[in-house]
């Protein structure tokens, strides 16, 4: 068997298929060198990808022998997955992996807005000691709003409701009785009622045509204007022109954003201006810990299909 893996990966993933005696091609930046990636994607088994690697029908043209893609995460909008359905190539992805790490995020973007502990550090360092300026706000109390109630959505309400905040939420795929609702005490609620009510909002969808711009100008219009938006979804899910706009225009207080709609952004991208907007490099779902967990259990599921087993981690869609 051969694997190519195209993006970053963790040393355990590797060493994984190795062990099975499979040849095993792994450049971290062969995603950006299409003619390289094809030469290596020719004779593969199987390909490895995280969300640079664009695996569109042309890719998936190039090799007849292609039996399964793997994604090191679980956003899937840089894979065709009809095409690769109509070949039969499996695609597995990271289920779960790196949802606490993602989690975790999103409650460090809350705080990052409501104790501004770097700011007030550097203010110090200055020579300032202005304790009305950082003295904050706290967070319990304050509303939390999901749009998208599914597995990372969940797990950031656990947290956020063990630190006091009231979560409401909005997913017309969560039933009245599943578990994020009887379990762990979401409100299910209309999209409008989360865009109003919320203090931070916390994107959770993929990216697709219904969900690209959800976040525009006119939504903006009708948050608070102390709300803070957080994505750490998918860029596109937020209009970035309209969200600067907001932003400048004091329409809202903030935004924390893992994700744009070109990574790395342009020069000059207005965006990157504004005190009030925090960009980070897509780093939401990675830590050391999560890294781990997703090169071991992506590997080991692509291992599983190439030997005839059926992984519970395949993306099923319809032909």
């Amino acid at each position: 068997m051969k694997i190519v893996v195209t993006e970053l990966n963790w040393p355990n993933g590797i060493e994984l298929l190795q062990s099975k005696g499979w040849e095993v091609v792994y450049d971290p930046d062969l995603w950006k060198n299409r003619d390289r990636l094809r030469e290596e994607l020719v004779s593969a088994d199987a390909v490895i990808v995280r969300n640079q690697t664009m695996v569109d029908a042309e890719l998936l043209g190039w090799n007849h022998r292609l039996k399964v893609i793997g994604r090191l995460g679980v956003g899937l909008d840089n894979i065709d997955l009809q095409a690769a359905a109509e070949k039969n190539i499996q695609v597995i992805f990271g289920k779960n992996a790196n949802a606490t790490s993602v989690a975790e995020y999103v409650i460090s973007g809350i705080f990052a807005f409501s104790r501004l502990l770097i700011e007030a550090t550097e203010s110090v360092r200055s020579g300032d000691w202005n304790r009305k300026k950082f003295s904050g706000t706290e967070i319990s109390g304050k509303t939390l709003g999901l749009i998208g109630v599914g597995e990372i959505g969940h797990r950031v309400a656990v947290r956020a409701k063990s630190l006091g905040l009231k979560v409401v939420g909005y997913d017309p795929f969560v039933a009245p009785y599943d578990f994020p609702v009887m379990e762990t005490g979401i409100e299910l609620v209309g999209y409008e009622q989360v865009i109003a009510e919320s203090d931070f909002i916390s994107l959770h969808v993929p990216l697709t045509p219904q969900t690209r711009n959800l976040m525009n100008i006119d939504i903006f219009r009708k948050m608070k204007k102390t709300s803070i938006v957080i994505n750490s979804a998918r860029g596109g899910v937020v209009n970035e022109t309209d969200l600067e706009l907001a932003l400048k225009s004091g329409i809202i207080a903030g935004a924390v954003l893992d994700v744009l709609d070109q990574e790395p952004p342009p020069a000059g991208h207005p965006l990157l201006q504004r005190e009030n907007c925090i960009i980070t490099p897509h780093i939401a779902g990675l830590t050391e810990e999560s890294q781990i967990r997703t090169a071991e259990l992506v590997s080991a599921e692509v291992a599983n299909e190439l030997e005839g087993r059926i992984s519970l981690c395949r993306v099923n869609v319809k032909r």
